[in-house]
């Protein structure tokens, strides 16, 4: 079940993948793959992976090469990640619950996607689950110079939808996301995994 904030928003601003929709097992099969034939020299936990939900690819590698003492390319592991995981976008479903609030708030209140993963990526998710005409603007990595937990994505959402960020919501299932969301001064609803 959805508990929504009793307040008077005036915009809403979702994550994509996990929030939207049910991508983050076809995530983690890519980054796994994606790792394996770049020769990372450890294993990559779904453990980690969740915990590191929201944050951007190629930060992602980064701090996994700070953690295993390696020198992996971010460039390389987030293109070929990205390659396999557009294949398996025909799989990916909605998060029913969240999806339905979208479709409730269209033509009522603006929306945005901010997103850690690339934008060819959100839109490809969006699209093939028929959601991406709901939202004004797509804000991903490329716009900003941090990406989550840094504010930056849900304050470019907020500017380009022109509500201060006080009356927006944000609906996310990363604890990067709602870093991210405190430091903007919104008010935020964790999407949980149960959700899914």
């Amino acid at each position: 079940m959805l508990q929504i904030p009793d307040h008077p928003f005036r915009a809403f601003i979702f994550d994509c993948d996990g929030t939207l929709v049910d991508s983050m097992p076809l995530h983690f099969i890519a980054w796994t793959q994606s790792l394996r034939a770049h020769d990372a020299p450890f294993d990559f936990t779904e453990e980690f992976f969740y915990s590191t939900a929201g944050v951007r690819e190629h930060d992602m590698v980064r701090r996994l090469n700070a953690m295993h003492g390696c020198a992996l390319d971010p460039d390389g592991v987030a293109e070929t990640k990205a390659e396999i995981f557009i294949k398996l976008v025909p799989q990916v479903t909605v998060v029913r619950p969240v999806a339905d609030f979208a479709r409730s708030l269209h033509g009522r209140a603006p929306m945005a996607v901010a997103s850690g993963s690339e934008e060819p990526i959100v839109r490809a998710c969006l699209e093939a689950n028929e959601l991406i005409h709901l939202f004004e603007t797509i804000i991903t990595p490329r716009d900003v110079a941090k990406g989550k937990p840094a504010p930056d994505m849900f304050l470019l959402a907020a500017e380009r939808l022109a509500v201060p960020p006080e009356d927006c919501l944000v609906l996310e299932d990363g604890m990067a996301g709602v870093e991210a969301a405190k430091a903007a001064g919104m008010q935020w609803v964790f999407i949980p995994r149960t959700l899914r």
